[in-house]
């Protein structure tokens, strides 16, 4: 202190330079934006405070100030809730070291490329997308889809189209008359495997009949007839339709694509195959689709910073004396109530830093959502940092409304602001 008394041009000089750079990247650019949020969007003309009427009116950006503050609840909270599991447990496996490293390891990807992986990762098609591979393989372990999904009759034959997606034979059936239900638009690749399509026996009693791709390799052959070399469909569900629309009875075709009917059921009934048969094989979630977009997204931040936590908890969490710990499982406290009566408790400090500067970064996030969210549902995920940008330098070019937006972007901070200052000296008191 005598110090700073008795050469007060001293201290001047080394602060000088911090404070013009204070001013310089931090004061004028906020007075500047403060300034700019008062004028159209030429610049030109006064309008007040327009430009934040326009904030909470404009249903783009009012989308993106519920989704900024659906981001401030959700991630930090769901980041700092796994970096404090993730701490916890590292203490009780022997690769605690790999683990946090592993985990950790994310933070050294940058924002844009963690889009660009997570976008891959949400594709739709299963063939490309991580989620949706992993998501149909579960769904198809336990609910195996149509197995022709593409196949329809030839257009103008006996085989009609029904308002269900079924298919409906038009002749009616009889008991020793062979049925042919021939079908095209299935892809010869996904024949391939399949056995020869084989005319069904006559039976006086039973209707039977032929299920096949009515195409033979090459483009030979005629239609509605079973030419050699073309490929029977299995699996196909028939069912002999009365009149009023009930079923009598229904059978599947099998490997060469043949099926029977009892006669006393089927006879004189039009065959149909059932629409389950053509329903589309299940293609997984829309994870970019409108209404997943923004947690698909969240999900990939938390998958960034989630180990950011982790390390910072962890780090506390060794300063947490083990006597007190040791103390209360000798009184009788399970691990539960350990973790919550007395682990939580000592770290509910740290635990309020990590999550106070999660949700300041979290205001800033405007790299994931441009990436990864489709044009097609960008509008949807939208929050205010991407707003700033497309209002000031995308299609909007409305510098005004850009600079409001980041005006309310400062005005969100300074709570939090508050709430770290309070801590810093509450923690001097100390």
């Amino acid at each position: 202190m005598a110090v700073i008394r008795a050469r007060p041009w001293a201290v001047a000089c080394f602060l000088l330079p911090a404070l013009l750079l204070l001013g310089a990247l931090i004061v004028y650019p906020i007075g500047y934006s403060i300034q700019r949020s008062l004028f159209d969007a030429s610049g030109s003309t006064f309008v007040g405070l327009d430009n934040f009427q326009d904030l909470f009116t404009n249903d783009a950006t009012r989308k993106a100030l519920s989704n900024t503050l659906i981001w401030i609840v959700v991630a930090p909270a769901v980041a700092t809730g796994l970096g404090l599991i993730f701490a916890v447990l590292t203490e009780r496996i022997r690769w605690a070291t790999a683990f946090k490293l592993v985990v950790f390891m994310p933070m050294a990807i940058s924002m844009l490329a963690a889009g660009i992986i997570f976008r891959l990762v949400y594709e739709q098609d299963p063939d490309r997308g991580l989620a949706n591979a992993a998501v149909v393989a579960v769904h198809d372990t336990f609910s195996g889809g149509a197995e022709w999904p593409d196949a329809r009759p030839r257009p103008n034959g006996e085989l009609a189209g029904q308002e269900d997606g079924s298919y409906l034979l038009a002749t009616p059936a009889r008991a020793g008359e062979p049925a042919l239900l021939p079908l095209v638009g299935v892809k010869p690749a996904d024949a391939e495997g399949a056995a020869e399509a084989a005319p069904a026996a006559a039976d006086p009693g039973a209707v039977t009949g032929t299920v096949w791709l009515d195409f033979a390799p090459g483009g030979g052959g005629a239609p509605d007839v079973i030419d050699p070399g073309e490929k029977a469909l299995s699996g196909i569900t028939v069912e002999a339709v009365r009149e009023d629309g009930s079923v009598a009875a229904s059978a599947t075709t099998g490997g060469d694509g043949t099926f029977s009917l009892p006669a006393e059921d089927a006879d004189g009934t039009q065959l149909r195959l059932a629409a389950s048969n053509f329903t589309a094989a299940y293609n997984g979630v829309e994870w970019l689709g409108p209404a997943l977009v923004t947690p698909a997204i969240i999900a990939s931040y938390v998958w960034m910073w989630a180990g950011f936590a982790m390390v910072l908890i962890a780090a506390g969490l060794a300063a947490v004396p083990r006597e007190t710990l040791e103390a209360a499982r000798v009184d009788g406290a399970n691990e539960w109530q350990v973790f919550r009566r007395i682990t939580v408790p000592l770290l509910a400090p740290l635990l309020a830093v990590v999550l106070v500067t999660l949700m300041i970064n979290v205001l800033k996030v405007f790299d994931l959502v441009y990436v990864i969210a489709p044009s097609s549902s960008q509008a949807d995920a939208n929050v205010l940092a991407l707003e700033l940008y497309r209002s000031s330098f995308g299609g909007g070019a409305n510098q005004g409304l850009g600079s409001a937006i980041a005006v309310l972007l400062l005005v969100l901070c300074i709570p939090m602001m508050i709430m770290n200052v309070r801590r810093l000296r509450q923690e001097k008191k100390r």
